[in-house]
């Protein structure tokens, strides 16, 4: 009766505006799925495989789109769908899910540009409009697929190809002259420069694992200038504040001795009435 579902997105690449992409490729994918059939008769659970029952889709209830908006100059302009070069000088970005019932999933506000409430309706007259039309050509590419595979034609990633939905960017067909290559590879072997070291075995570093060479020296936690600069300073600063600190202290001793240098140190007992001076005593100076 439960059934966990995860969804996983990995980015090959983008031009900007990931979220609105990446919602509208996440609930594609989840109106797309199909979970087995499953029938309980008392404790016994049976789980079908496609070819005994068709598999059974969720239960999608609506479609929250992602629309993403961008703006400049203290939002005095606004962009729709910016790419990633508008997203570098963007002051601020505005992502409204909806639905195309016209409600409101979610809004969120990122950035230093202050909104008003016109301008944050405008933006959701706008997102009304366009989850409309996305909402449209989704449901038209989920029948388009589903009609193929009933009539057996190409639908998914075979479909996709030859309109150049994935493959947009593309090399053209090049013939390659497969004669001869472990000769043309030795040639070019033999024309290389030799390398600089050469490691007959490998190094174990620790058991299990292996390495060929040492590799090259790790330049992550180099400083730039203006990080050395400023750990520089903050370096000085603190040896100043301890300077300080200690030349306190140093004066501090120095009054305790001349104090008890100078009077005596008086104890009394108070059932005998005595009093007892002590003589002054050297106090040693506190040392770094």
């Amino acid at each position: 009766q439960v059934w966990q579902i995860r969804l996983d997105m990995h980015l090959l690449n983008h031009d900007g505006n990931i979220t609105d992409a990446a919602s509208i490729a996440g609930i594609v994918a989840l109106c797309h799925f199909r979970r087995p059939d499953v029938s309980v008769q008392g404790e016994e659970v049976t789980v079908y495989t496609p070819e005994e029952r068709d598999p059974v889709p969720l239960s999608i209830h609506h479609m929250p789109i992602c629309v993403s908006f961008a703006f400049f100059h203290q939002g005095t302009y606004l962009l729709v769908d910016p790419s990633e070069r508008e997203e570098r000088v963007m002051d601020g970005l505005l992502v409204i899910a909806m639905n195309k019932h016209r409600e409101i999933c979610t809004i969120q506000s990122s950035g230093v540009v202050m909104l008003v409430q016109d301008q944050i309706l405008r933006c959701s007259k706008i997102t009304a409009v366009k989850v409309a039309e996305i909402t449209e050509l989704i449901q038209k590419a989920l029948e388009n697929d589903h009609k193929a595979r009933k009539e057996g034609g190409k639908f998914g990633f075979a479909e996709s190809i030859p309109n150049q939905r994935i493959t947009a960017f593309k090399m053209e067909s090049a013939a390659i002259d497969t004669n001869n290559v472990e000769e043309q590879a030795g040639e070019i072997i033999t024309k290389a420069d030799p390398p600089s070291e050469v490691f007959v075995n490998p190094i174990l570093h620790t058991p299990g694992t292996a390495q060929i060479g040492e590799g090259i020296g790790n330049s992550w936690g180099d400083l730039e200038e203006s990080e050395k600069e400023e750990a520089a300073e903050e370096e000085g600063e603190s040896e100043a504040a301890a300077f300080e600190c200690q030349k306190t202290e140093t004066e501090d001793t120095s009054m305790m001795t001349e104090t008890k240098k100078d009077e005596p140190i008086l104890l009394s007992d108070s059932e005998e009435e005595e009093v007892v001076i002590l003589e002054p005593q050297e106090v040693p100076r506190k040392t770094r």
